[in-house]
């Protein structure tokens, strides 16, 4: 099989993939990650674009990698990824003497087809972050039912689209304003979890309320009786090393502490240990249980 040329055909199916495609020898040759990664951009496209199954040219393109075989591989894949994730976590938890029961575990499926949060939930996980509303509207329906599981929103929410937000999303962990809050209490049909994201860095794409206006969010979000405020969130810098990211994560405990708000979310895929030392209550983990996210 001339597996340049199957790159090409799955490029074809799915826009913007030639640049990687190029590189990629699809039939037995090609990572899982590489192989799950393009098939699973290719059902984010296909679903868009309303085709109701695969081509049966798919299976060609990809050899003895069935369809079946793929999700298989992706399941393997990702279970054993989770394994290292709750080890890293329980680690980490002991060596700050807390217990890994304290500690939740959400799982960022943005840019990831709904089949994904199926398969993490068969695997055990409940909770999970979604960056964007519009995306998440797209997959709700093949999540609804997935009993027991929550999907919090964890990307910056704009106040025109809080009442779509109220709707999908159990948890809203970005609330910065107290315009927005307003528009969520005004929205929300039954009691939603919220989180102040706080902004301490002074990176100007990162959002967030700045650490002086929290007690005035605080007091406007507990006057809101649709909304039950729960903690605090944060992003510091993206940097290779986690260890930088320490002092955010310490000011952010600081923080809430000061305002007797339990809950903290902070800590990503690179630096969950850090933020478990530190006192995190939520790691958002993405890249480290699906793979790099590329957009379809």
């Amino acid at each position: 099989m001339d597996t340049g040329k199957a790159a090409h055909e799955v490029a074809g199916f799915v826009p913007d993939l030639n640049r990687e495609t190029s590189s990629v020898q699809v039939k037995g040759v090609a990572p899982v990650t590489q192989r799950v990664g393009l098939f699973a951009r290719f059902e984010q496209r296909r679903i868009a674009a309303g085709f109701e199954k695969p081509p049966n040219r798919l299976r060609q393109i990809f050899g003895h990698h069935t369809i079946g075989a793929l999700q298989a591989e992706f399941s393997l894949m990702l279970k054993a990824r989770l394994e290292e994730v709750e080890e890293r976590i329980a680690s980490a938890a002991a060596r700050a003497g807390r217990r890994r029961d304290d500690i939740a575990l959400i799982a960022v499926t943005k840019l990831f087809p709904a089949r994904a949060i199926c398969e993490a939930y068969d695997l055990g996980l409940r909770l999970f972050g979604e960056n964007y509303v519009q995306e998440f509207e797209g997959k709700h329906a093949d999540v609804t039912n997935l009993d027991g599981a929550e999907f919090h929103l964890i990307g910056h929410l704009q106040s025109n689209k809080a009442r779509r937000a109220a709707e999908l999303f159990h948890a809203v962990q970005t609330v910065d304003s107290v315009k927005l809050a307003r528009r969520l209490n005004e929205a929300a049909a039954r009691p939603l979890e919220v989180m102040i994201e706080v902004k301490l860095s002074e990176e100007g794409s990162k959002t967030g309320a700045a650490p002086g206006q929290v007690p005035e969010l605080i007091e406007a979000i507990r006057a809101c009786s649709n909304l039950r405020l729960t903690g605090l969130m944060t992003m510091p810098p993206w940097t290779d090393d986690a260890e930088p990211s320490r002092a955010y994560f310490r000011r952010l405990r600081e923080l809430g502490e000061r305002h007797g708000l339990a809950k903290l979310s902070m800590g990503m895929s690179h630096d969950l240990e850090v933020a478990i030392e530190e006192g995190a209550t939520h790691v958002r983990v993405g890249t480290a249980l699906f793979g790099e996210r590329r957009r379809a």
